[in-house]
C-alpha cells in the first residue's frame, strides 16, 4: 500500500512539474506557460523574489535574490533535481520557513538535520535549503552553507519563488558585476 501511495505521489509531482515553463524576458518580467500551453505574463515590479535557474543544460545553476527595486543583490551556485521534473518549474510562493528540518523521506543515516534553513515552496515538500551543491538532489534546491543563512533571513512567507530552466544571468550580470567586482582598498596612515 505504501508503494502505491509513493507511486501516485511521484506521478502527481511529475505530472504537475512537467509541461510547465517559466521564461525570463527581463529582470522582473516573465512568461509562464501552463500545462495546457496557455501563456501568462508575470510582472514582479516592486516585489522581492527569488529566482532559481536550475542546474541543467541551458540553465545557470544559480539562485538570484532580487530586491523590490529590481536589484539582484545575492547570487550563488545551486544544485537541483537529478532529472527534469524532479524540481518543478513555474511560479511558486514560500509556504513556510523551517530553520531546522530533517527529511522524513530522505533522512541522514546519523539522524542529523539535512534540510536546515528550509524555505518550502510546494505542497510536495520542495524547498530551498542548505545542501551540497556538488551533487544533485531529489528535487529540492541545495544552497551552499555560506549563502543559505542570508537568503533564509531575507525571505518571507508568501515571497514568490520562480523556477526556470532558462538562463537569467544576462539580466543579473550588471548588478552582480557591481556587487562582486568592487574592490575596496583601505589604507592606513603611517604614524608619525
Amino acid at each position: 500500500m505504501k508503494r502505491i501511495v509513493f507511486a501516485l505521489l511521484f506521478i502527481c509531482i511529475t505530472v504537475n512539474a512537467q509541461d510547465r515553463e517559466l521564461i525570463p524576458v527581463s529582470k522582473i518580467e516573465f512568461v509562464s506557460i501552463d500545462r495546457n500551453g496557455n501563456e501568462h505574463d508575470i510582472d514582479l515590479t516592486g516585489k522581492d523574489f527569488i529566482l532559481v535557474s536550475v542546474r541543467e543544460e541551458n540553465s545557470d545553476g544559480r539562485f538570484y535574490a532580487v530586491d523590490r527595486d529590481g536589484t539582484v543583490w545575492l547570487s550563488a551556485g545551486i544544485s537541483s533535481g537529478e532529472e527534469m521534473g524532479y524540481t518543478p518549474s513555474g511560479k511558486w510562493s514560500i509556504l513556510k520557513k523551517k530553520r531546522y528540518h530533517t527529511s522524513s523521506k530522505y533522512p541522514e543515516p546519523d539522524g542529523s538535520n539535512n534540510m536546515d534553513y528550509s524555505l518550502f515552496f510546494t505542497r510536495w515538500g520542495h524547498a530551498l535549503h542548505k545542501g551540497n551543491i556538488d551533487f544533485t538532489s531529489h528535487g529540492c534546491i541545495h544552497v551552499d552553507k555560506k549563502d543559505i543563512p542570508l537568503l533564509y533571513n531575507w525571505a518571507g512567507v508568501g515571497m514568490p519563488v520562480l523556477i526556470t530552466r532558462h538562463r537569467y544571468m544576462r539580466f543579473a550580470r550588471p548588478d552582480l558585476r557591481r556587487i562582486y567586482s568592487t574592490n575596496k582598498k583601505y589604507t592606513r596612515k603611517k604614524r608619525q
